[in-house]
């Protein structure tokens, strides 16, 4: 019988930071609408207060809960040993997902950063194998960590000599 076990490793310390930020920006646009609506209608009263309700209700959920929470949900792994090579990872916060996918079915190895990713030194891993399920990624790293998984991958994928694919 296999144990399946947590990938161990964390994004960035400073991974809640970008994600809040990220979070923030939309939020942001809305509240100026909403003190715009208020400004030019102030007629309807109630419905300025609950569409304040539900836009401090969706800040504090999705610019304070929903990184730190997903701080604590997202672990990544990488194994080069036999018998089971793979890249590990565990994402979400509301909806969780596991996926392993097996350095032999491993087809390209890419990294992306967005701007805020540039700003705080972060970069995600990309890394597309043969499954219809799609690419496996691991995201909100260091920059130094993310160059150093794809140098791994890259090699270890490269010297692979049982292409499952």
């Amino acid at each position: 019988m296999v144990t399946l076990v947590d990938p161990a490793n964390p994004p960035s310390r400073k991974a809640p930071m970008v994600w809040a930020l990220a979070a923030a920006i939309p939020w942001a646009v809305l509240s100026v609408a909403q003190v715009a609506w208020l400004v030019f209608d102030a007629s309807r009263g109630w419905w300025h207060v609950l569409a304040a309700v539900v836009t401090v209700f969706g800040i504090v959920t999705f610019v304070v809960v929903a990184p730190l929470w997903r701080y604590r949900v997202h672990r990544w792994d990488v194994s080069v040993d036999v018998p089971t090579p793979a890249v590990f990872t565990r994402t979400g916060w509301l909806v969780q997902e596991r996926r392993i996918a097996p350095i032999s079915r491993v087809q390209t190895v890419d990294t992306h950063r967005g701007p805020l990713d540039r700003i705080f030194g972060l970069a995600n891993v990309t890394v597309t194998t043969a499954s219809s399920a799609g690419a496996v990624r691991i995201v909100a790293l260091d920059v130094d960590v993310a160059d150093r998984i794809v140098a791994q991958l890259t090699d270890v994928a490269a010297i692979g000599d049982r292409d499952a694919t």
